[in-house]
């Protein structure tokens, strides 16, 4: 597989000349290691794994002469394995010297996000989220659907070469750069279960003690089966038959580690009442699809019940993605009425501009089908700047006052993937 630019290789770049620690924060197997690298090569320049267990044993024993080695950048890699130790170590070396570009670091859990070491980088530090390949990068395309949608959805309104049968592939794929890489489902799933495999045995047991570690894959797989759901612990917790507290002990794990996304609520004052509780989806649609079962001739087979919750995973994921790399000033929520009207995802500007966005797991959109578009748009006023339902067809529709059903390959501007060599 040919090397793909990272959208957001610019980004830290530019953030190097300004800040003094920039902190690559993304799942294991996501590219960080092939971004770090990137910056390797000036002179002096040194790049270490806290994977190596010599590198691992050095950074603890002595943290300060750790972080002084070697000319700046100075890159680390998967940070989180040298402890609180050499955090702080790490905070007095780029207070000895104030200039920026000092560090370079990365790391598969949300370790630096803790509040007692997170204060200890504040006002030295930028965190920037690297996921898995978004359709975006693998494509080419600068990935700036969820901005436009706001100003020039009409934009996207075209007839797409993307056949369903394609986007089937992509969907289970994921973004992961390795699996993408396999031609054998075989391997894949050898892949994602060696990969589940060393997140939990390694990245989660590095800060918290699992007494069953058996029961994060299922649940895991419970969250994919059940994506777009509203997160409700009770129902997670018999599935794994584990208590409520435990459950929400084993969530934040996985979310620790990058496992899943949360989508939380939007909170708006609407004249009706809004649940409050937040959507989980893994963070790749190829690993849910794995956890699932979700085979190719099994969700080509139309009304199959899995396509629906792997589609809106991947939808999430490529959101989620859009934004991180381009750096948008939008947020991503989703909205459920007490009366169980719902829209997959709402996007929201700062000005207040909101953006709804359906998906469909259907190549033949209908009217019927933005009826929650149409209550939004009725409901905000002014506010609203597009509905937009995705599909798994071909024409673009417009059903009228700023509502439009899409084809699924608009989120990346409807390019086409270069060929496999």
């Amino acid at each position: 597989m040919s090397l793909i630019t990272r959208a957001v290789q610019p980004l830290v770049t530019e953030l190097t000349t300004e800040l003094r620690v920039v902190i690559i924060g993304g799942p294991r197997q996501s590219g960080k290691t092939t971004l770090l690298r990137q910056f390797q090569g000036r002179d002096g320049t040194a790049y270490r794994s806290l994977d190596d267990e010599t590198n691992r044993q050095a950074a603890r024993d002595d943290p300060l002469t750790f972080a002084r080695y070697g000319a700046s950048p100075r890159l680390i890699d998967e940070v989180q394995r040298g402890g609180d130790a050499l955090v702080r170590a790490i905070k007095i070396v780029v207070d000895e010297d104030t200039r920026p570009g000092r560090f370079i670091l990365s790391g598969s859990s949300r370790f630096l996000t803790v509040p007692h070491l997170s204060e200890s980088l504040a006002g030295r530090a930028v965190f920037v989220d690297l996921w898995p390949f978004s359709m975006a990068e693998r494509t080419g395309d600068a990935g700036g659907f969820p901005a436009a949608m706001f100003s020039d959805a009409a934009a996207f309104a075209r007839e797409s070469d993307w056949r369903r049968d394609e986007y089937l592939d992509v969907v289970l794929a994921g973004g992961f750069p390795e699996p993408l890489s396999l031609r054998s489902d075989v391997a894949r799933g050898a892949w994602y279960d060696g990969y589940l495999t060393t997140v939990i045995n390694r990245d989660i047991r590095d800060f918290a003690s699992v007494a069953h570690a058996e029961a994060l894959p299922r649940l895991l797989a419970l969250i994919a089966a059940h994506s777009g759901g509203i997160s409700m612990t009770a129902n997670l917790a018999r599935g794994i038959d584990t208590s409520r507290e435990t459950t929400r002990n084993y969530l934040s794990y996985l979310d620790m580690v990058y496992l899943t996304l949360r989508v939380p609520a939007w909170s708006n004052r609407l004249s009706v009442r809004l649940t409050k509780s937040p959507k989980l989806y893994p963070s790749d649609s190829g690993l849910a699809a794995h956890l699932m079962g979700a085979e190719r001739d099994r969700i080509a087979t139309p009304g199959d019940p899995l396509l629906g919750p792997l589609l809106e995973t991947f939808v999430a994921t490529e959101l989620v993605k859009a934004i991180a790399n381009t750096r948008a000033r939008i947020t991503l929520s989703h909205l459920r009425a007490a009366d169980g009207r719902e829209i997959d995802f709402i996007l929201e500007a700062p000005d207040g501009g909101v953006v709804g966005i359906e998906v469909k797991a259907t190549a033949s959109p209908t009217a019927a089908g933005a009826a929650g578009l149409r209550w939004l748009r009725d409901r905000l006023g002014e506010r609203f700047r597009a509905g937009i339902l995705l599909h798994l067809g071909s024409q673009s529709v417009s059903f009228g006052d700023g509502i439009l059903a899409l084809p699924l390959s608009a989120l990346w501007g409807h390019r086409r993937l270069p060929a496999r060599p």
